[in-house]
């Protein structure tokens, strides 16, 4: 499993979710399925919202888990809310593609292994910032190689 911290240099939700949108859209033009662990309800709805609306003329095949998939189960961006104080198991609706994982929550979920690739994104609020140094700290012992991108 590939690390990569993106730490901003700003703070606040809005900012956390627009790169979460960045790094999904390059993800899935790159034909991968996406899987975004977020916090709760409240940024999931958010996250939902930005995918249809962050970029002009774009748009991001989505869907929040729990509110049912298309028929085909196809959509390459499933959104998971809460998925982290030690869940072994996404969403079934994450399915079995272990692609890339985008991780919006504040801990880190038992499932990351799966992934090919996590994203972790810290922004400036303090708060965030001494959480994302703990996740950090966790995936270094674990011997995981850690990348960083200041944005």
């Amino acid at each position: 499993t590939r690390i990569d911290f993106y730490i901003l240099a700003t703070d606040g939700a809005d900012s956390r979710l627009r790169v979460a949108c960045r790094i999904a859209q390059k993800a899935v033009q790159r034909r991968h399925h996406v899987f975004v662990n977020t916090a709760d309800e409240g940024d999931a709805n958010r996250l939902d919202d930005l995918l249809w609306t962050f970029s002009q003329g774009s748009f991001i095949p989505h869907v929040v888990a729990g509110r049912g998939l298309p028929a085909d189960g196809e959509e390459p961006v499933v959104i998971g809310a809460g998925s982290s104080n030690g869940a072994s198991d996404p969403p079934t609706e994450a399915g079995e593609r272990w692609d890339v994982m985008i991780n919006l929550a504040p801990d880190v979920p038992g499932f990351f292994s799966r992934y090919a690739r996590v994203a972790e994104i810290v922004d400036a609020d303090p708060d965030r910032r001494s959480q994302g140094r703990l996740r950090y700290r966790y995936y270094q012992e674990r011997g995981y190689k850690l990348e960083t991108h200041s944005l």
